[in-house]
């Protein structure tokens, strides 16, 4: 079984309020569920809306993040309200919660992105992490959300960061299935492979035009915000679990073990990965287009203010033996990096980062 994309998706400017009719047949009691602070205005509109529609509507947020001890709560909440469907609304540890919970109580789940960080509101995928934002793993769902509002009125709101974090985030689909999935004689893997390489380009080109100037009227902007919360999740829905993940991911997975004062998001650490998987890729596979990839990605993530480097993640990966749980957890059993099609042990990881963050390897 394969789960390609949402029942129906509702996009561009006013997207929320075509997408209310719908909403208002398919359900009677939902809770809308959050996070951030910072959103809570956005989520009083959905909330007033619905109300407005004659819905029985309650809302709640998350403490944490996509986590086992808040799901648990919240499963008990929504049973004891009767809710009948869960609205998430917010960043991706939101939109997977949601649709987790939506699955483990068989309701429907309407995922309603507040910025671009992540296509999360697209895929029938959830990523589980401990309370304090370690990752344990992966979790396949039955199906994608019933409907997926993208709102461009809602993502404008939204800090350039997450931005910034999402194009990241979704450069990594060409960059990771390209080499785990290349050889697989399956057309809708090939076809997946060559979106995500349109992607790439896309975001290349308009990128950081997008996040100089995040307007409606700035096609760039229009066009790049919907290649990381649509394009990016339609690439995993056509090629499926056999479009891998790769080593960016993998050691995204194990930085997150790190417990740091300071929160990064999630395309923030994927995009450290992503360069680390490159000069991996040309160390250990010869690949001679790397370097330049290098270049040219760390160019367009100067423009964007992402961290680069692990360092600049908060993390000193030379105390308190970092180096060796980031290589621990990057190298386990079952993780992304055996997707690779060379062999990874943990000492080629610590050569790597070592040589990453001494800055001995020229980038």
């Amino acid at each position: 079984m394969q789960s390609i994309s949402p029942e129906i998706i509702f996009r561009g400017n006013d997207a929320w309020e075509k997408a209310i009719p719908r909403i208002s047949k398919l359900i009677q009691s939902p809770l809308i569920l959050g996070r951030s602070i910072h959103t809570q205005n956005l989520r009083d509109k959905l909330f007033r809306d619905l109300k407005n529609q004659n819905l029985n509507v309650n809302s709640d947020n998350l403490y944490f993040d996509c986590c086992f001890e808040d799901i648990s709560r919240l499963k008990s909440i929504i049973l004891e309200n009767n809710n009948d469907a869960v609205i998430a609304a917010g960043g991706g540890k939101v939109l997977d919660s949601g649709k987790y919970l939506a699955e483990s109580l068989d309701i429907p789940c309407i995922t309603v992105p507040l910025s671009a960080s992540t296509c999360a509101g697209w895929t029938a995928l959830s990523n589980i992490y401990t309370k304090n934002g370690q990752f344990i793993n992966d979790v396949t769902l039955r199906s994608c959300p019933n409907v997926l509002v993208y709102d461009h009125k809602f993502i404008q709101t939204a800090p350039s960061r997450t931005l910034a974090s999402g194009i990241a985030d979704a450069l990594a689909k060409w960059y990771e299935s390209s080499i785990t999935s290349s050889t697989i004689d399956d057309g809708l893997v090939q076809q997946a492979i060559q979106i995500s390489r349109v992607l790439r380009d896309q975001l290349l080109l308009q990128g950081e035009k997008a996040f100089q100037d995040p307007f409606e009227n700035n096609s760039s902007w229009r066009n790049t915000i919907e290649a990381c919360g649509l394009t990016a999740g339609l690439v995993g829905g056509i090629g499926g679990e056999k479009c891998r993940t790769a080593a960016a991911h993998a050691i995204h997975n194990a930085i997150t073990q790190i417990i740091t004062p300071n929160k990064f998001l999630h395309g923030e650490i994927v995009g450290v990965g992503l360069l680390l998987q490159l000069r991996l890729e040309e160390i250990k596979n010869n690949n001679k287009l790397a370097d330049q990839s290098i270049k040219q990605l760390l160019k367009l993530m100067n423009q964007l203010n992402l961290p680069t480097t692990i360092s600049e993640l908060g993390i000193n990966v030379f105390e308190n033996q970092n180096l060796n749980k980031i290589a621990d957890f990057t190298c386990r059993d079952k993780s992304e990096i055996h997707f690779l099609p060379f062999e990874i042990n943990k000492q080629d990881i610590i050569e790597l980062i070592v040589n990453f963050e001494q800055q001995k390897i020229k980038i």
